[in-house]
């Protein structure tokens, strides 16, 4: 799994921070995703594409 973020689509909304702390976070000036893993481990797989899933702006892409 490889994972990618648009922050520019990104409207700060959180939900990813709150599926998969180990993988997303949010910068503290303007609540834009960071991307602490792109390629986390196999154990923290399926909370990174449920992010992916409730992101409603569809700014994280997961990649095979």
């Amino acid at each position: 799994m490889h994972i990618t973020i648009d922050e520019d689509k990104c409207c700060g909304a959180g939900q990813c921070v709150l599926v998969a702390p180990e993988v997303f976070d949010q910068r503290d000036e303007d609540g834009v995703v960071v991307l602490l893993d792109a390629e986390p481990p196999s154990q923290q797989q399926d909370a990174a594409r449920e992010a992916a899933s409730v992101c409603p702006a569809a700014a994280i892409e997961i990649h095979a």
